[in-house]
């Protein structure tokens, strides 16, 4: 952003550490423009992460290149992670792809490596862990006062939200909150899957598999160092576990419950909900009402889930990634930051409700019986499109 002995240099904050607000913080410091990141989590390794992110090359891999961080996102990429495979309930092979040498179009890595990649490029200090946002106060015009749960109150001149589903940020652009979908997933993880999990490890293969039969699903998808997540996917309230008298600890009772209602599943496919390693882990799917957007607000912006949650189908973090690099660069181009969060929002907004119409009860397709797009193209003519 151009700026004179006249012009202060703006005091930015990002709010959340996540993909896109780091990657927001790189491509502006790699042009020179200062950033603050605030996260709420104690540090950058108190908790796993997550599974693993497949980035795509016209937009997620767009943004880590102008990151300056495609080359080394490749080395740590897994392209065998593009396999597919979908399952009938019997196990029988629906769908199989293995993807082509060289194919790069959405490779997989594990959202920890991104993280740790992304925290690696930024100049030390630019995290400031331990910052629970509570509000963003002060006149639309500026400056913005960030009050944290610590007490402690900061300054900014932009307050970027890039803090996921449940931001705080949003609330001072927005009234809108996240709604239930009507669809649950439950995760179950499974470790040292090539040796305590053979049958597992040969029924996921080096990508991911998938079956359903229309009410509930399963979705197994590798990760590196010898891990597998499995989501169960279920057409539930979102209390669903409480309701049955449990609660999220009690591993032998939920596990119960699911062989019952996966009774008429093969058993290749049952070991995905009973062999778990730990505990399962409950992840109700909420959505953003459809189209979400806002009145402009010269000192305010949001990117990625917090502007834009949809059903998890894989453009989620793509296009936080995307969101995040066309922000810093309309704040690298233009002479105003209110200019400049009008010049994104032109772009952003659009484009995100585009996705969301198209997305809207995205989470019933997870459980659809219809083959998807992509198979059905591969299926017809060979290859993907």
């Amino acid at each position: 952003m151009p700026t004179s002995e006249h012009t202060p240099t703006p005091r930015i904050a990002v709010i959340g550490a996540g993909p896109g607000g780091l990657t927001c913080a790189r491509v502006l410091q790699r042009y020179g423009i200062a950033v603050t990141v605030h996260d709420q989590e104690a540090g950058p390794h108190v908790r796993n992460q997550g599974g693993t992110l497949d980035l795509h090359e016209d937009n997620g891999q767009i943004a880590l290149r102008e990151a300056g961080l495609l080359d080394e996102f490749l080395r740590l990429a897994r392209p065998e992670g593009q396999e597919m495979r979908l399952l009938a309930p019997t196990g029988a092979s629906r769908f199989h792809h293995t993807p082509a040498e060289g194919e790069l179009f959405k490779p997989e890595i594990d959202r920890s490596q991104l993280r740790d990649l992304l925290l690696n490029s930024l100049e030390p200090g630019t995290v400031r862990w331990g910052r629970t946002l509570r509000s963003v106060e002060g006149p639309a015009a500026g400056p913005r006062r960030l009050h944290f749960a610590d007490g402690s109150v900061v300054e900014a001149d932009l307050v970027i939200g890039a803090d996921g589903a449940w931001s705080k940020v949003r609330r001072a652009l927005s009234d809108a909150v996240p709604r239930y979908t009507g669809v649950s997933f439950l995760e179950a993880r499974f470790d040292d899957v090539d040796v305590r999990h053979p049958e597992i490890a040969a029924l996921v293969g080096q990508g991911s598999a998938a079956a359903t039969d229309g009410d509930r699903g399963l979705f197994a998808q590798r990760n590196s160092g010898g891990h597998v997540r499995v989501y169960i996917v279920q057409r539930v309230p979102a209390d669903w576990i409480a309701a049955a008298g449990l609660t999220g600890t009690d591993t032998d009772g939920i596990r119960a419950l699911l062989l019952n209602r996966y009774a008429h599943w093969s058993p290749s496919l049952r070991r995905l909900l009973t062999d778990n390693d730990g505990p399962y882990v409950d992840r109700p799917l909420h959505a953003l009402p459809v189209p979400h957007t806002w009145e402009h607000n010269p000192t305010v912006t949001l990117l990625g889930d917090a502007a834009h949650l949809m059903p998890p189908l894989g453009v989620g973090v793509n296009l936080a990634l995307l969101d995040a690099c066309e922000l810093a660069l309309a704040l690298v181009g233009n002479d105003t930051v209110g200019d400049a969060l009008l010049a994104y929002e032109t772009s952003m907004l659009p484009r995100s409700a585009r996705m969301q119409h198209l997305l809207d009860n995205g989470a019933e397709g997870l459980l659809s019986t219809e083959l998807p797009d992509f198979a059905r193209e591969v299926a017809a003519t060979g290859s993907p499109a």
